[in-house]
């Protein structure tokens, strides 16, 4: 197995960190690796917010799902989705003008394009985390920064045409963290289909599930609930975190295209 290989087999989220910085040399490197990701046409339709400031570390493990190990981390990037920056450009490289003396309506971006930035800045994100795993820094991804769109949006200061896709948190390990084991992945056979999508079926899914089944917590929090999908549902989808979420994307989602 070359090294490569190794990182991304092994690497695994990190919530506790050792009271230990992260050199300015190690960030631009981990920085330096983000930057060189593949990017849609080469627009690079991202921009990385570097939060250095303890006050809104502070106020992002709060508006964040309550997680005070944001806050505890000694570097917090956020990846943001942007055409702000190309639209701004547009304006000033004289498009407009081009597009009334050609007959043309100049276009705004919309939600195709912020998939298409999603895609760029998720990317970027991905290979800082490898990056960093390189170094010996671990990082957890953080999608609650979708949430909370008033707060984040004033926050931030993020425009019109920038959506925070999610918000990385790096430090290096502790040692509990570094034994943890690895979590469990599906097998390929229910990911990977040849050509075509194909729908799972019962007998599947129950294969699928065997594993999470047998390790279903007892209790009274889980009267009721017989299986892992009734657990995922109450405890994921139908959240507070997750009905907060699709409000926010809502109100994102309104902006683009308007």
């Amino acid at each position: 197995m070359n090294q490569v290989m190794d990182v991304l087999l092994n690497r695994k989220s990190v919530r506790a960190y050792e009271e230990r910085e992260i050199s300015a040399e190690v960030r631009a490197e981990i920085l330096k690796a983000a930057l060189r990701a593949p990017t849609a046409g080469n627009l690079m339709l991202y921009s990385i917010l570097d939060v250095t400031d303890q006050t809104i570390k502070d106020k992002l493990a709060v508006t964040c799902d309550n997680q005070p190990f944001i806050a505890r981390a000694p570097m917090v990037w956020i990846f943001l989705a942007d055409y702000q920056r190309w639209y701004d450009y547009f304006l000033t490289s004289g498009v407009e003008e081009l597009c009334t003396q050609k007959n043309l309506t100049m276009q705004k971006p919309e939600e195709g394009d912020l998939f298409l930035a999603c895609c760029d800045a998720l990317i970027a994100a991905q290979n800082a985390v490898i990056a960093a795993e390189s170094f010996g820094i671990g990082s957890c991804y953080i999608g609650d920064i979708m949430e909370q769109y008033e707060m984040h949006k004033e926050m931030l200061h993020l425009p019109h045409y920038v959506f925070p896709i999610c918000m990385l948190v790096f430090g290096y390990p502790t040692q509990q963290q570094k034994e943890r084991e690895l979590t469990p992945r599906f097998d390929e056979k229910f990911i990977v289909f040849e050509n075509q999508y194909r729908r799972l079926g019962k007998e599947e899914f129950d294969e699928m599930f065997a594993e999470r089944q047998s390790r279903l917590p007892k209790g009274k929090a889980m009267e009721g609930i017989t299986t892992v999908g009734q657990a995922t549902y109450l405890q994921k989808f139908s959240a507070d975190f997750s009905v907060e979420m699709r409000r926010s994307v809502r109100e994102w989602l309104k902006g683009w295209g308007n």
